[in-house]
């Protein structure tokens, strides 16, 4: 009897230790907790550099490869030149999935999908504030290019729904440099404005154009807000074989959204991800599409891992 509850004793506690090590492989091992903080820790990461006013003209270089001068007597705060020390700050968002992490988009301001070349994000603080976006002289910017041709310039801006889109950018000492050509594998021009710097063509489709709409299933929060400074559900609609990450916004209904009216080109394959993160779970949904006339979409979510979102979305640059 004393040898049976022994090995009794045994047993349990074997299945008491194996028990608890099956849940820690299966715990969640989310990091982020919302959107926010999802485009925080994997979308692309702030660069800082301390340089001195003085010692300008200065060229910083950036991790992806992009370079950013700054000329003397470029930076004021209030209309006046600024001295001493300052900290520039910057992100590059080279990829479709710097784009899709940051939650950042490549719509442009009219509606119509932008094919993307890259962007940044530049700030510039001396004694820990912002100096003026408009600079008294434009800084030289050469972002790395990866085809031969053209490209146009944008400025990133915000529309009332706190959405994320690009315009043409604000004349650099009364000349705006929009159309910039690749040279030496790099696209190189002047930008007399700091923030949101966009190096962009238009998604270029003759087929007649149209809405897309869609519908989220499941959706357990709210749509997200760019950079999901608010909600928690983005939209995404990623062209098959060009860079393009359209971001679909605009409310269309209790968890719905639709593209800019009359801007999807018809015929056209890609595909609709759709990724939620909520309470510190996740949830994903894609589905690979052909554009049609008055097209109208379902995506259902279902609850993932935070390493699948992420697969997924890197999945991305190559699709």
């Amino acid at each position: 009897m004393k040898k049976f509850n022994l090995l009794s004793g045994l047993f349990l506690t074997t299945f008491v230790i194996f028990s608890a090590c099956k849940k820690d492989e299966i715990k969640n091992t989310n990091i982020a907790n919302n959107a926010q903080e999802f485009t925080q820790k994997f979308g692309a990461k702030t660069q800082s550099f301390k340089i001195n006013v003085s010692e300008l003209p200065q060229t910083l270089s950036l991790k992806g490869g992009t370079k950013i001068t700054f000329p003397a007597g470029s930076l004021t705060k209030n209309g006046i030149p600024v001295t001493g020390e300052v900290t520039v700050e910057a992100m590059e968002m080279l990829k479709r999935s710097d784009v899709i992490f940051s939650g950042t988009n490549t719509n442009h301001s009219s509606g119509a999908p932008l094919q993307s070349d890259g962007f940044i994000f530049i700030d510039v603080k001396a004694n820990g504030e912002s100096v003026d976006k408009n600079l008294a002289k434009p800084v030289n910017i050469k972002i790395p290019a990866n085809r031969d041709g053209g490209t146009q310039l944008w400025e990133g801006v915000q529309n009332d729904q706190k959405q994320m889109a690009w315009q043409a950018p604000r004349p650099a000492n009364g000349a705006a440099q929009v159309d910039v050509k690749a040279e030496n594998n790099q696209f190189a021009f002047n930008f007399g404005t700091l923030g949101w710097i966009n190096c962009d063509v238009f998604w270029n489709y003759s087929n007649p154009k149209t809405t897309v709409r869609v519908e989220v299933l499941n959706n357990p929060g709210t749509m997200a807000t760019f950079r999901g400074y608010s909600g928690d559900t983005f939209v995404f609609f990623c062209a098959k074989g060009s860079n393009v990450a359209a971001q679909l916004y605009t409310p269309d209904g209790a968890n719905k959204v639709k593209s800019y009216d009359d801007m999807m080109p018809v015929g056209v394959e890609g595909r609709l991800l759709s990724f939620s993160i909520k309470d510190g779970k996740y949830y994903i949904a894609k589905k690979d599409i052909t554009i049609t006339a008055n097209l109208n979409e379902s995506l259902t979510l279902v609850e993932t891992s935070e390493n699948n979102i992420q697969t997924e979305i890197n999945a991305l640059n190559n699709y």
